[in-house]
């Protein structure tokens, strides 16, 4: 058997230790990760996806640590992928959301894990896909999917939730807010968290307002406005009925298969524009010999490009044809975050 082939057998049985291993290595994008993926994404798509965005101070990772509490009560097993910040000078995640879930530890029925954005367009980097096919394919029911509050980024959280919740508080101005930054348009269920506090009424009813500016068509999702108290877990029975009444309208009006074609075209796209952005650094000899060509000979530069364009296509498709797996040389402890506590 493959080291490839364990490694995805091991996370497929649930083993803590390899899923936290293999987390550790999509966020460094170890050698030979990409082939791992590939077999788990064969025996994934049983999870379901839950994305928590929206403004910062919304409460978002208290509200899915009583969400993930919830879940359990039901016995619902339950992935936690917290996208942190990257600490500015290890690019590692700073563990905020992590440390806030603490009251999860201890339950086996739950896997935390932080990863970090890295730098990456929307805060949601491949990785934070990547994270969620590993927690699907080992058998999570329910995956949530928490981004950085950073604004008009977090609407790429769409691209690895199926259902997708934006969180808001009183008297933060978070609805005009999430209007400005697209959030409007991909939630699928609003929540007002901190819902005790004054204002509540006034966010809730501004919410429904700017909803009733689009009204859905017929046969489509209604998105409902929910409230919440998180640090006391009102209202998040709630929330978890319409999350699971969105999951049923994605499968029975085939929204859910669109969905998921957009998160496999998102995921190629990726995969792509990597093969091809290893080709464009410096050092890398067809780029070198671009440059040479262009500087020295008075070659064409669109021409060069597009060369470099097709080789590293090219060069990833011979690469995907040969099955390359480096050998499995991580030792077991290596993974700095990937205790199994969770």
């Amino acid at each position: 058997m493959t080291a490839t082939a364990s490694l995805a057998d091991r996370v497929v049985a649930g083993e803590q230790a390899a899923i936290a291993r293999l987390l550790t290595r999509i966020e460094r994008r170890s050698p030979g990760v990409d082939e791992v993926i590939s077999a788990l994404v064969r025996r994934a798509g049983r999870a379901h996806v839950v994305g928590v965005t929206g403004p910062p101070g919304g409460g978002k990772s208290t509200l899915v640590s009583a969400l993930a509490a919830q879940y359990r009560r039901a016995g619902r097993t339950v992935g936690i992928i917290a996208v942190d910040p990257s600490s500015v000078l290890s690019g590692g995640a700073i563990l905020g959301d992590r440390i806030r879930m603490s009251a999860l530890a201890g339950d086996a029925g739950v896997f935390i894990r932080s990863i970090a954005t890295r730098g990456a367009p929307g805060g949601l980097p491949r990785a934070a896909l990547d994270a969620v096919t590993t927690l699907d394919a080992a058998g999570k029911d329910v995956v949530v999917l928490e981004t950085v509050g950073v604004g008009q980024a977090e609407v790429d959280v769409i691209t690895a939730a199926q259902t997708v919740a934006v969180v808001s508080v009183p008297g933060m101005g978070d609805a005009v807010q999430a209007s400005k930054a697209g959030l409007l348009e991909v939630a699928d269920v609003h929540v007002v968290n901190k819902s005790d506090r004054d204002g509540a009424a006034r966010t809730v009813a501004e919410l429904t307002d700017m909803l009733r500016l689009a009204p859905p068509a017929p046969g489509q999702w209604q998105v409902p406005v929910v409230s919440t108290v998180a640090a006391t877990g009102e209202g998040v029975g709630d929330l978890i009925e319409r999350f699971d009444g969105h999951r049923a309208w994605l499968a029975d009006s085939g929204e859910g298969q669109r969905r998921a074609r957009r998160t496999t075209a998102a995921r190629i796209r990726w995969i792509a524009e990597q093969l091809v952005a290893d080709r464009l650094r410096a050092g890398h000899p067809d780029f070198d010999r671009a440059v040479d060509e262009v500087t020295e000979r008075g070659g064409d530069p669109v021409a060069a490009a597009r060369r470099l364009v097709q080789r590293g296509l090219g060069a990833g498709a011979e690469d995907a044809a040969a099955g390359s797996d480096p050998p499995d040389s991580d030792p077991a402890g290596s993974d700095p975050e990937g205790s199994a506590r969770r």
